[in-house]
């Protein structure tokens, strides 16, 4: 099934982009207020927020339906919000892991600390324009944070107290894990790697669990059956579905940042490599190869300066040690496992089939 129509049933993301339209509205005019020049930021937000796939908001939506969740009415306006406040956070998650990953795009534009530091440069202002946009796209994807908690208690607001504490601790509880995950990803980058492969696995795997899998796949799903008024037994479902399908999920990205097409991803080929991130396929590569591959890619990851044909190099060793066939494996492996808890879950026969779907779209992609 296409992303498109998944994401539009139900009108979803014109409603979920009609609420972040609505809050940008009110945080433009509240950042012009504070001072000359201050537009800019929310500009930036607006173009990054255009591109995304609504997923984690799609995720949330589909939940609560399946958990009884209403298709019209206050109860489905707040979790319509509370998918806008999840791209919201996505945003300052990205923004912040653009700046520390040194990332020259994102979906197939300039990222924000390049945009701002080509600003610098082209005006001709002092200091040095890097700097300055280092600066700004952090302080930008602050401001994302903060107005991803307003959207949030906004949402919330509306419902039932028991149901808007749950739902607003496991928003909290969200962001300080994404937080405290982007730091494990700094400290398994900075860390020797490649001296013990089976431990190098089980530390991306923590990392990716941590910064991506359960904000973009587990929490989401969570929310939506809290949003719901559901019970324990069936958060409890969510969450052994979510987890394994949102590592599946940063699985596939990482497949992507070394494999996939930059017409599609907006990325340029193979820059997890030019990065040197150190995911599950790195340390699978490390693993399997030969002698004189692993010391041409321990050698060479990390290189921003990779030529296509290093790229196509690296690539070609990936692919010989196994370590991409094992990856998609253990993609497929951790999606069944996903696809057999959401079959076994109590759910609606309204949201069941949609829910199904998005997991099936979150591992099966191209971008």
């Amino acid at each position: 099934m296409p992303a498109a129509p998944l994401v539009d049933q139900e009108n979803l993301r014109p409603d979920v982009d009609a609420a972040l339209g609505a809050h940008l509205d009110r945080l433009a005019a509240e950042v012009a207020a504070t001072g000359p020049g201050t537009t800019a930021m929310t500009e930036q937000v607006a173009t990054l927020l255009a591109g995304g796939k609504r997923l984690r908001a799609a995720f949330c939506y589909w939940s609560f339906r399946a958990h009884g969740g209403a298709a019209s009415g206050t109860q489905r306006d707040a979790v319509v919000r509370m998918g806008a406040a999840l791209e919201l956070f996505q945003a300052a998650a990205l923004l912040h892991d653009d700046v520390m990953d040194a990332s020259d795009t994102r979906r197939g534009l300039p990222t924000a600390h390049r945009v701002f530091a080509a600003r610098h440069a082209e005006r001709g202002w002092t200091g040095d324009a890097d700097r300055f946009g280092v600066a700004a796209a952090i302080l930008l994807g602050d401001l994302c944070l903060v107005a991803a908690h307003r959207e949030a208690a906004a949402a919330l607001d509306v419902l039932p107290a028991d149901v808007a504490r749950a739902a607003r601790d496991l928003f909290d509880a969200m962001t300080s894990e994404v937080v405290v995950g982007q730091y494990l990803d700094v400290l398994v980058q900075a860390e020797p790697w490649g001296l013990d492969p089976a431990a190098d696995e089980a530390r991306a795997r923590t990392v990716l669990r941590a910064k991506s899998a359960r904000y973009s796949v587990e929490r989401p799903l969570v929310l939506g059956a809290v949003l719901a008024g559901a019970g324990d037994d069936a958060v409890a479902a969510m969450s052994a579905a979510g987890l394994p399908l949102g590592e599946a999920f940063q699985l596939r990205d990482d497949v992507l940042g070394v494999f996939g097409d930059p017409a599609v991803t907006g990325k340029p080929a193979g820059d997890d490599l030019r990065e040197g991130k150190h995911t599950v396929l790195v340390a699978r590569t490390l693993a399997a190869g030969d002698d004189a591959s692993r010391r041409t890619l321990t050698a060479r990851l990390g290189d921003p300066d990779l030529t296509p044909d290093d790229v196509r190099t690296l690539r070609a060793l990936v692919v010989d040690s196994g370590a991409l066939a094992g990856v998609e494996k253990l993609i497929d492996s951790l999606a069944d496992e996903a696809l057999d808890a959401l079959a076994a879950a109590d759910l609606t026969e309204d949201g069941r089939p949609v829910l199904t779907a998005l997991a099936r779209l979150a591992v099966d992609r191209h971008a």
